[in-house]
């Protein structure tokens, strides 16, 4: 066992454990006062439901040895319940047990970003019923193509794109990104649009939205440094390429801004850092510190625009999953065939050293394959969850404001009246709170 490398990744995990709340604060502040706690329970609930199907199959699912050697899916009772972790693997650098850990936190995250784009309407029970089957049968498939390499001995076969395709995804640009991106947008689609959509809430906390954010850009070096399974050089490049994609998304999310809108926004600023996460987290291996400020400008640039897309085409992202992840994903997927080279920790050359297109068709075949998977899977699952208990919140409960409906809270108590203990404010009272906190406004995107 490699001490070094385990204490290593063992701080790379509580990092990335760390963006949950992150992820929590910064939908929670983007979305209207009468949202908040709503988009906090989203993100833990879908988390705790992932994590515990994690444990029952879904490491086995990801990590075992694939059904046929096709490359589809892993032996989903190989690692049934994850006692046989316990006694570890005296020939294995890491322990297995640290490994499906942070493993884990890729595959509750990640269900967790779709939360989203579906922002005040949805009920929360059908809501984890969804998170459990989008892992099930999305993510767990589409993280063994990816994620499960063969065994140095050939013992144990893994994912089709790891190692027939052999496309490069450091750290999850399919597996995370456009997965969970294309999978926003999939069910977007099914739940339809806010009552009063495009004319929604402001943000009701952008000082939360930021501390979000800056939690998980920090998480975001465990998420992938901590890929890279071993402290060295690899981890050190991947943090550099990582800290280099962020800065210069933030700079040109803030330029497309000024030049668009005559300003550079703090909501502008903050998606601008998570489009630039997103974006290296697929190249951060593969590239020099110069291509990942290319990348991070590229994504900075794009993601932007891509905003309007959601307007032209009708479909109501709230938070702006599919033009952040979804488009960030793909961005950082095909430039590593553009600006990947072989001095990289991933050791491909992309077109601009001299490698050709093959690298480039390879990561959009990888890119194209997750997309069309997860949409459709998406669809079926969202399609039939409508149809049978109703994913949609009814019109009059998502009028009144989702904190209220489904939990029976609310963020903000201005009103500092005594009250029973153990009972919660009035519906009237709360609503009455929540009025006077709200104020409708144009969305500004982010």
């Amino acid at each position: 066992m490699d001490v070094g490398s385990t204490a290593f990744i063992l701080a790379a995990t509580m990092a990335v454990a760390l963006m949950i709340p992150g992820l929590a604060l910064f939908y929670g502040g983007m979305v209207g006062s009468r949202s908040i706690l709503n988009m906090i329970m989203m993100v833990f609930g879908a988390v705790a439901v992932v994590g515990v199907l994690w444990t029952l199959f879904g490491f086995s699912m990801v990590f075992g040895d694939s059904y046929g050697g096709a490359g589809l899916l892993g032996n989903a009772t190989e690692y049934l319940g994850l006692g046989d972790l316990l006694a570890g693997d005296e020939t294995a650098a890491l322990p297995p047990a640290l490994v499906a850990v942070f493993q884990a936190l890729f595959a509750v995250i990640t269900t967790a970003l779709i939360a989203g784009a579906v922002a005040d309407r949805v009920r929360f029970g059908p809501w984890l019923l969804f998170a459990g089957l989008w892992a099930a049968l999305v993510y767990f498939p589409v993280a063994h193509w990816v994620f499960a390499f063969d065994s140095a001995d050939g013992s144990t076969l893994g994912g089709w794109i790891a190692n027939d395709l052999a496309a490069v995804d450091f750290a999850g640009g399919t597996a995370v990104h456009i997965n969970a991106g294309i999978g926003a947008l999939a069910v977007v689609l099914v739940v339809g649009k806010r009552v009063g959509w495009p004319r929604q809430a402001r943000p009701n906390n952008l000082p939360m939205v930021a501390l979000g954010a800056g939690i998980l850009w920090f998480g975001w070096f465990g998420f992938n440094g901590g890929s890279a399974l071993a402290a060295g050089n690899s981890a050190s490049v991947v943090m550099l390429t990582t800290f280099n994609a962020t800065c210069a998304a933030i700079l040109a999310w803030l330029l497309v801004e000024k030049l668009r809108d005559g300003h550079a926004t703090t909501l502008g600023g903050m998606s601008g850092a998570i489009a630039g996460l997103v974006a290296i987290t697929p190249s951060c291996g593969a590239v020099s510190p110069l291509g990942a400020l290319a990348i991070g400008a590229v994504a900075g640039a794009i993601c932007p625009l891509a905003i309007a897309l959601k307007y032209r085409f009708g479909y109501d992202d709230a938070l702006d999953v599919v033009a952040v992840h979804l488009v960030g994903g793909i961005i950082g997927t095909l430039l590593v065939g553009v600006f990947g080279t072989a001095e990289a920790p991933s050791g491909q050359d992309g077109l601009l050293y001299g490698g050709g297109l093959g690298l480039l068709g390879k990561q959009a075949v990888a890119a194209g394959s997750v997309m069309a998977y997860s949409f459709v899977v998406t669809l079926l699952i969202a399609l039939a969850i409508q149809k049978t208990i109703g994913l949609r919140l009814p019109e009059a409960d998502e009028v009144r404001g989702v904190d209220l409906t489904e939990h029976a809270e609310v963020a903000y108590d201005l009103e500092g009246k005594a009250h029973t203990p153990g009972a919660g404010p009035t519906p009237d009272a709360v609503i009455a709170s929540a009025e006077r906190l709200t104020a409708t406004a144009a969305p500004t995107g982010g």
